[in-house]
């Protein structure tokens, strides 16, 4: 080895610089020192990876916590209850039918009609077999011993209430006394037992009204009557008339000395009357609906429940009829619609029914509605949810649906035809949409019915993951907090929630106005700062010498894209809405009326304004992009006689491209979530008209979001998560859409 290899190794002066390459020894520590240091950085990498993960998984747990899960509606209207009013008006204002609330008079009126029939509590038939004979369905009989086979057993109830107990002790021991002794004499009466577990919830509801008696979970108390004085109210359902009436005699046979009242006027009638206070207990044939708890509410009654049997509904014809015996639910249905036996079977006797059915104030109507027909508003045919549009809504607030979209092409709802046709015959530009638009269609009418007359009001929600984990509780909780709610299972991003323009109550939220406003938004923004952004960094790298105007100019860029965004949007409201307020308003294109004042509040102005804030950023990635070019490339294109702008359009520019583009992409990324600079320039926090162009007023989805966010009602926490959910959908599209485009692109070149 040359004495120079040798100092090469081991140290010595080459140039006059000292240089030492370790040996032994000191190369194993200088290895093990960047190992460390290699590791160090790694493990510093990856805990940052984590934690970017951590955070990007607890930002999606909270916006879907809040997307999904359940929720307690009160209707202001229930559905249910409008659909069985409307079958029940049906049913009673059908030709030949009869109705009555006293269940006597149907028994009379089909015992005496060759061609009568009807329906009735099994009491009244058990007591008046002679004139009468049962109607099986599908083979199953009323007359039976259990319930469980018949397609129209229902429940028999007594509504009370825990203050109505303790302010009447002869109502209080009665109730405890018919819960002790009902099962004796129900049977007799015509009807069966309530199952074991009705059974043992009434007799807690009970326990839970009389604590001073200190009784235990199960432990059940029996009160001898004999010797009590009072006065019990009972008013109701002339099914469970018979019942109750003979309960009263064995409570009187067993000492009772006060009187008592018991009142057949069906089942609404009957809660009406308890809810307003006039009596002390309720009986029903149906469940209490929920606008019926709301009434008693307000009157500062809690109806508790206590079933006190079952019925097996009976459907009866005159005792003579031979041809009705065994008969479907289709066929039951048309025997309460069609106007003949022989419409109903071809082998009957072409005679005109005489139906006689109960009135419309009782539950025995609507529990056969609700069993024989369809009672999902949802499922009825356009004509009906029309009809109950029209009965619940005033004229004008009709009217003004009407113009908007019509109901049907050749007929009127709400408007009168000489009215309607001079309204329509003004000029285009002020007659209104539902003079040429399309007609509504069934989905529409049914949103209508939903949103004018059923009126949901969400009064809680709970977030998804204790919605999955303590449903349990949280069913208790609405049974016992809102007992007139529907617990439910929402999801607040649906096809609506796209669909629909912005609403002052959040049940009818939606943002397609905002996504509108925002891709407005952000197609100005390109079309603005990507040719300024990428022409600005081909004359810095390709075309700006070295001087100081240069210099200070690549300075600024760099320092303005760390400025904080609400700076671009004072300067956006400086310039480009009042200065330029007659270009960004339209008014310079004529599109402003005369006789109104210019504003420059606009798609425009937001556009120009976010394109300011992300030029820097695309200047900047696109001088990185355009400086990563060899030179190599621009002189062989130079030497065999290109021009410098041909050299960069035909060269530079197309192998800059896709790093361009990625800048870009990230630069539009930012601004399609700003706030602060379109809060300054002035976008609408409330807005429910969609933009239709450059000029318009507008609101974006980062604004709908902060707008919701800022509401005291919870469930508007709950839209802005599923909106933060269309914004994040929104960008992701765009991006990957511009990701593919580039791709595709760069590929070509």
């Amino acid at each position: 080895m040359s004495e120079l290899d040798k100092q090469t190794t081991n140290g010595g002066d080459l140039n006059g610089d000292r240089f030492f390459y370790p040996e032994g020894e000191a190369l194993r520590l200088q290895i093990d020192r960047r190992r460390r240091r290699g590791l160090i950085w790694r493990l510093v990498f990856m805990g940052a990876l984590i934690v970017a993960m951590l955070s990007l998984t607890a930002l999606l747990y909270n916006i879907m916590n809040d997307v999904f899960g359940l929720t307690i509606v009160i209707n202001k209207n229930d559905p249910q209850r409008l659909v069985l009013d409307l079958w029940g008006e049906r049913m009673l204002t059908a030709v030949n039918t009869v109705g009555s609330e006293d269940d006597n008079e149907l028994v009379a009126g089909i015992a005496n009609d060759m061609d009568g029939l009807g329906f009735f509590g099994h009491a009244y038939y058990a007591a008046n077999r002679d004139g009468l004979r049962l109607v099986t369905i599908n083979g199953r009989s009323a007359d039976v011993e259990s319930a469980e086979d018949y397609p129209l057993a229902r429940p028999l109830f007594l509504y009370t209430s825990d203050s109505a107990l303790a302010a009447n002790q002869a109502a209080n021991i009665f109730l405890n006394h018919l819960l002790t002794n009902v099962n004796d004499e129900i049977r007799a009466v015509g009807y069966l037992p309530a199952p074991e577990t009705a059974q043992a919830r009434a007799r807690r509801n009970w326990i839970t009204a009389n604590p001073n008696l200190g009784l235990a979970a199960g432990q059940w108390a029996i009160i001898n009557p004999d010797g009590l004085d009072g006065r019990i109210a009972l008013v109701g359902s002339s099914t469970v008339h018979p019942l109750t009436e003979r309960m009263l005699a064995v409570f009187v046979a067993d000492g009772y000395a006060g009187t008592f009242e018991n009142a057949s006027v069906g089942s609404s009638a009957g809660i009406a009357a308890f809810c307003a206070g006039r009596a002390d207990f309720a009986a029903a044939s149906r469940p209490i609906k929920s606008g019926e708890i709301e009434a008693c509410r307000r009157n500062n009654r809690f109806p508790v429940e206590f079933q006190i049997g079952v019925d097996t509904l009976a459907i009866v014809v005159n005792g003579n009829n031979d041809f009705v015996g065994d008969v479907d639910e289709a066929q039951l249905q048309a025997l309460f619609t069609a106007v003949s036996w022989s419409e109903v079977n071809p082998a009957w006797p072409n005679r005109p029914i005489k139906r006689f059915v109960p009135g419309a104030a009782s539950g025995t109507l609507d529990f056969f509605a609700e069993a024989i027909f369809e009672t999902r508003l949802d499922q009825l045919p356009k004509d009906d949810l029309v009809r109950l549009l029209r009965e619940n809504i005033s004229l004008g607030r009709g009217r003004t649906l009407e113009r908007d979209q019509r109901f049907y092409e050749t007929s009127l709802v709400f408007e009168s035809p000489e009215l309607w046709n001079e309204v329509c015959a003004q000029p285009a530009g002020e007659r209104p949409s539902g003079c040429t638009g399309r007609v509504r269609d069934q989905d529409n009418v049914y949103d209508l019915l939903i949103r004018e007359v059923i009126e949901p009001d969400v009064v809680k929600v709970y977030k998804l993951v204790e919605s999955i984990f303590k449903r349990r509780e949280i069913a208790d909780e609405a049974a016992l907090l809102y007992p007139n709610g529907v617990l439910e299972f929402r999801s607040w991003l649906t096809a609506d929630f796209i669909r629909d323009p912005q609403s002052s109550t959040p049940e009818y939220a939606g943002v397609r106005t905002a996504i509108l406003g925002s891709l407005w938004v952000i197609l100005v923004t390109i079309l603005f700062s990507f040719p300024v952004g990428v022409s600005a960094a081909i004359y810095l790298e390709e075309y700006a010498s070295d001087n100081w105007l240069n210099r200070v100019l690549q300075t600024n860029i760099n320092n303005l894209a760390g400025v904080p965004s609400i700076i671009y949007g004072m300067l956006g409201l400086a310039v480009f809405v009042r200065a330029l307020e007659m270009i960004t308003s339209g008014a310079i294109f004529g599109l402003v009326e005369a006789d109104t004042t210019a504003n420059g509040r606009t798609i425009l102005s937001a556009g120009l304004t976010l394109g300011l804030l992300i030029l820097p950023l695309i200047i900047i990635n696109s001088q990185e992009a355009i400086r990563a070019v060899p030179g190599s490339m621009r002189q062989a294109s130079l030497a065999l006689g290109a021009t410098r702008w041909q050299t960069v359009w035909y060269h530079v520019l197309p192998s800059a491209l896709p790093g361009i583009l990625t800048g870009t992409i990230l630069a539009v990324s930012r601004a399609i979530g700003e706030t602060a600079p379109l809060v300054v320039v002035g976008a609408s926090t409330f807005i429910t008209f969609d933009p239709s162009g450059p000029f318009s007023k507008f609101t974006t989805l980062p604004i709908q979001i902060y707008q919701w966010t800022s509401r005291p009602q919870a469930e508007f926490r709950n839209i802005a998560a599923a909106a933060i959910v269309v914004l994040l959908t929104m960008l992701l599209t765009l991006n990957a859409t511009a990701i593919i485009l580039r791709n595709k692109y760069t590929m070509k070149m």
